[in-house]
């Protein structure tokens, strides 16, 4: 996996991740800088962006950490303004930063509606707003945005998720459209279940929420969050040119009904024959 792209395929470009200090948007900002990206990490955590931003330079990248609240226009701006003054321009968003909760529709209360509303849908946009007009006088950009295969087919629990990932696709596409004339390709990366400690220390403490999980995923497993990064490095890099307004979905075909294979049993796990 490490020689899927060609060192350096992304030197002299800059890459906000928000969200980028822990889990998926952690994998991503250190696979964009080990391919040569001098990478924005922003957060509401500043010790875990620090800490994040240091591994990354220790590993021989560049990277700054940025505390911000995405759901805050102005603080937005700020992480834009310090990029730009830090390195020069902006090339690559990662719309990553995200907040989730099960809770079924009609428990779910005003604040926690508003409250992922406003990271997903809200911070998505302010990011993409305050960085595009970067990229539009650059004559080049490429936004990413992180989204959930639920928000097309529906999951008990997470509607106030699936409606704000819904509205980022709608987003990207409607910004694929406006965008593309400056150079601007804009996609979603839509992962399914992904082994993250996030998830390892929410759902899987639920008794049978894991194994119930993996019986609802074709190939039987979860991604890797080095998985995902490597999808999140092709969609922003000069391989995908061509790709715009488009959704990538990475679920090992858990979105597709099961029909008979729901009746199928779990085969035991390939022994390794490595030697």
């Amino acid at each position: 996996m490490s020689d899927l792209f060609p060192a350096g395929m992304l030197a002299g470009q800059v890459a906000i991740i928000t969200g980028g200090a822990t889990g998926i948007g952690h994998a991503i900002s250190t696979r964009l800088a080990g391919l040569g990206a001098a990478v924005v990490l922003a957060s509401r955590n500043l010790e875990r962006l620090e800490q994040a931003a240091a591994g990354i330079i220790d590993a021989g990248g560049r990277a700054l950490a940025v505390q911000t609240d995405a759901r805050d226009p102005e603080q937005v701006e700020r992480l834009v303004r310090r990029t730009v003054e830090e390195y020069g321009r902006i090339d690559i968003l990662v719309n990553n930063a995200a907040g989730n909760f099960i809770a079924p529709a009609e428990e779910l209360t005003p604040n926690g509606w508003l409250s992922v509303i406003g990271i997903v849908l809200n911070g998505t946009f302010f990011c993409s707003q305050a960085a595009g007009r970067v990229m539009i006088r650059q004559g080049y950009g490429r936004i990413l945005s992180i989204g959930a295969p639920y928000s097309r087919t529906g999951n008990a629990g997470t509607i106030h998720s699936a409606a704000a990932k819904a509205g980022v696709e709608a987003m990207m596409r409607t910004l694929a459209v406006e965008w593309a004339r400056h150079g601007i390709c804009c996609n979603v990366l839509s992962p399914g279940p992904v082994e993250t400690e996030g998830a390892s220390s929410r759902l899987w403490a639920v008794p049978g929420a894991r194994e119930k999980l993996l019986r609802s995923i074709p190939l039987r497993r979860f991604a890797t969050v080095e998985e995902i990064a490597n999808l999140a490095a092709f969609l922003v890099s000069p391989f995908a040119a061509y790709v715009n307004g488009t959704t990538l979905v990475a679920d090992g075909g858990q979105h597709l009904p099961p029909g008979m294979f729901a009746l199928m049993p779990t085969p035991a796990s390939p022994q390794s024959t490595a030697g």
